[in-house]
């Protein structure tokens, strides 16, 4: 029969995929000694099975549930739903990757009216019980339920208001029971009954919060953006809760044990006393460096630094922890690899090869490539810098540097960045939540009010590689009306400010910004990557500069140039266009021998750049009509440039509209019907080559030439006797010896049917 439940002293870390990340390290912490309030996961398998039972679960995983509270309650020595001994817990989610923030969690499950009653007087602690309480009903409000946490949050402000507070901590005993009881009344007038008082209800509901997470559409968006399965399901961690809440002795806090944003060696977190995990992530109050954390908890803080060592040499590599203190005493709830920028990933694989800790091998497999795209954007002008006065500072919470208009909500954001109007925009925030993940992936960067280095916003950002200042508490926010003041200046939605993710700087208006460089670990990384590949790699370039660069970040040759984007300059547009709108094959030549010189200009700059190295040109791709002008003004220029009448271009523009654009006159399909454009593009192509290979003859320069989206092995035939016809009358004309290659790329999936066929004609040597 299969199992779908584990205490965590059935586990061990080579169980991620059944167990979770974070279930698995639970039970490895619990394996190796390290103080865990301990639990049970229920499985990844589980999570699938709810799904395919039509999000329900099932009374087999119900009654391995049920078994496992009882083992729960003989380890604790409390009983779960007991008045007078009760066992609280927690409820996370935790998937076999690291989902920062994207999924839901429930704490201090398992209180009612009645409990909360009998532990403000067993534990002396009102305050702390209906703390616990208050927490509760907003939390499985929020992620059971689906009532938004704004309702609550509002109450709370009421709250501190009418008592004239700042902080949620400042709130006494009375005031937070009469908040549970608003609470409560707010529950009921939006789900329509009141707040469930039993346990097992109570935590039934909380399991399928959290599986259903596994769907949430933030959830989906990051496993989309990281190449996470839809399929590996979630765990779910139902852990005896440990309290920081209770008073000042008790505490809560995130460490990482290297700096996620430089790399650094040494204990980097962020801590808050009297307070459970939330506060910290959420950035709702600005915590203390956790080195403060030594003068409160000094006992505390050295059995820490003893986790923290044990834990980075049995996982070998930085670790992301969350811990509570409770009465002094340490309790470990979660560790993992932690995420961290690219530049951090550089440093840290090299000091782990350095401490004997790694090879060069495991080392550069450490690093995931996409994080390094990161490293290959501009940084702010060190001279602009210096020229000029921050106007505010936050935390450098992720690398980077970033400028753009200010928007002030993720709706925004995702409206006018990436993948909307395309404009560069600062997302700017009190604070982020889970929810907000789709504004800031098309935000250029995010600055928030409140929070720490290990908030939502920073966590997120640092996994995202985008630029992030956090807990600049110097902004006056006023969301509402779209605007803030910093250093007496008042900023609209629309204003443009740059931030810099690295010192934490603000700056009003847009600061330049200078190309990156390899360097250091990065280049030290890259010599690794070097050592041990097996594969030459090849940068995609249209232009000489993107050229340029690719080879000195060390690309072996150019695998894609796509010409078309060379033909929509300005000074070449108007002949391609005389080239579509032509009667005859004779004006069709002359107007592409007018954009002859341009091809093979460009052609001979990428050669040069590429130093040599192979280059594959892709001829003409896209359908004609993204070539001519759609609106009128411009058809009545082209008209009277070519000496037609405007009806005559507007008949010629509809007869260019694609049905389907992808799979219509494009590709080689136009070679096909317009030969002299091959002809044209592989005379740029070989001259090119031939003028280059006379000034380095050391070089062996040998063109690769690619026909677009062949289909089948007669088109690949045509065009390729058309190339082949020209480019040995040019190499004959030149009186040189040269090679050159004609292929294709499989593209479609009748191409791809019959790859075997279409070889037969490509060319490898010539």
């Amino acid at each position: 029969m299969k199992k779908y439940v584990y205490l965590f002293t059935e586990g061990n870390a080579n169980m991620r995929e059944l167990l979770g990340g974070k279930g698995a390290n639970l039970a490895e912490m619990t394996n190796i000694g390290l103080p865990v309030p301990q639990g049970f996961t229920i499985t990844t398998e589980a999570c699938t099975k709810y799904y395919e039972d039509g999000r329900e679960i099932s009374k087999e995983i119900q009654a391995e549930i049920d078994k496992n509270i009882k083992e729960m309650e003989k380890i604790t020595g409390k009983k779960f739903g007991d008045k007078e001994n009760p066992l609280l817990v927690s409820v996370r989610s935790g998937a076999r990757a690291s989902m920062p923030g994207m999924m839901d969690t429930i704490l201090n499950l398992g209180l009612n009216e009645e409990v909360v009653e009998v532990l403000a007087k067993k534990s002396n602690n009102p305050r702390w019980a209906w703390d616990c309480y208050r927490r509760f009903i907003q939390m499985y409000s929020d992620v059971v339920m689906e009532v938004g946490k704004k309702y609550f949050e509002e109450l709370i402000d009421k709250m501190k208001a009418k008592k004239g507070v700042k902080q949620d901590v400042e709130l006494d005993a009375d005031d937070l029971k009469e908040l549970a009881m608003e609470f409560k009344k707010e529950y009921k007038t939006k789900i329509g009954k009141d707040f469930p008082t039993d346990p097992k209800e109570q935590l039934m509901g909380a399991i399928k919060a959290v599986f259903r997470s596994w769907d949430n559409p933030r959830a989906n968006v990051y496993r989309r953006d990281n190449d996470i399965p839809y399929s590996w399901g979630t765990a779910v961690n139902v852990q005896a809760m440990a309290f920081g809440n209770m008073g000042d002795d008790c505490g809560t806090g995130v460490a990482f044990t290297r700096d996620p944003a430089t790399g650094e060696k040494g204990l980097f977190g962020e801590f808050l006393t009297n307070a459970q995990g939330e506060d910290v992530v959420a950035g709702v109050r600005t915590p203390m460096h956790i080195t403060e954390m030594e003068e409160k908890f000094p006992e505390a803080f050295k059995d820490f630094k003893k986790v923290c060592k044990i834990l980075e040499e049995h996982y070998r590599d930085m670790q992301d922890m969350e811990f509570t203190v409770e009465h002094g005493k340490l309790y470990m709830l979660q560790t993992r690899n932690g995420k961290r920028t690219a530049q951090a990933a550089l440093k840290i694989a090299c000091d782990l090869v350095d401490e004997g800790m790694r090879s060069e091998e495991e080392a550069v497999l450490m690093i995931d490539p996409r994080n390094l795209d990161t490293l290959l954007h501009p940084q702010f002008d060190a001279k602009a810098v210096k020229a000029i006065k921050p106007i505010g500072k936050g935390l450098g919470a992720s690398p980077g540097a970033a400028s753009g208009k200010i928007v002030f909500t993720a709706d925004d954001a995702e409206k006018q960045g990436i993948g909307g109007k395309g404009e560069k925009v600062i997302l700017v925030r009190l604070e982020t939540s889970p929810e907000d993940i789709t504004g800031m992936k098309a935000a250029q960067g995010i600055l928030t009010v409140r929070g720490g280095m290990t908030s939502h916003a920073a966590v997120v950002a640092r996994g995202m590689g985008t630029c992030c200042v956090s807990g600049c508490g110097d902004i006056a926010m006023d969301e509402k009306n779209k605007k803030f003041t910093l250093a007496g200046k008042t900023f609209h939605e629309g204003d443009v400010i740059s931030i810099d993710g690295s010192t934490g700087n603000i700056y009003d208006g847009e600061v330049p910004t200078v190309d990156a460089k390899i360097a250091g670990e990065f280049g030290r990384v890259m010599e690794w990557a070097d050592k041990y590949r097996r594969l030459s790699v090849r940068t995609n370039a249209d232009t000489p500069k993107d050229a340029k660069k690719a080879r000195e970040l060390g690309a072996e040759g150019i695998g894609l140039c796509r010409t078309e984007h060379m033909f929509f300059a300005p000074d070449r547009i108007a002949a391609f266009r005389e080239m579509i709108c032509s009667d005859t094959v004779e004006a069709r030549k002359k107007a592409l021998d007018k954009i002859l010189p341009f091809q093979q200009g460009d052609f001979e700059q990428l050669y040069e750049a590429l130093e040599g190295t192979p280059v594959v040109i892709r001829y003409l791709d896209p359908p004609l009509h993204e070539f001519v002008p759609t609106e009128e003004k411009e058809q009545k220029l082209l008209a009277k440039n070519l000496g037609k009448s405007l009806k005559e271009i507007q008949d010629i523009v509809a007869s260019l509209h694609e049905f389907n654009p992808m799979m219509g006159h494009r590709g080689c399909r136009l070679a096909v019907t317009y030969p002299e454009i091959a002809e044209m593009q592989t005379r740029a192509v070989i001259r090119a080559a031939i003028n280059v290979q006379k000034k380095h003859k050391d070089w062996n320069m040998v063109p690769e030439i690619m026909i677009p989206l062949v289909g089948e092995i007669k088109e690949l035939k045509y065009v390729k006797d058309v190339v082949v016809k020209t480019a040995d009358e040019e190499i004959a004309n030149a009186k040189v010896k040269m090679h050159y290659q004609v292929g294709t790329m499989i593209e479609i999936p009748r191409a791809a049917l019959t790859a075997d066929e279409i070889a037969k004609e490509a060319i490898l040597k010539r």
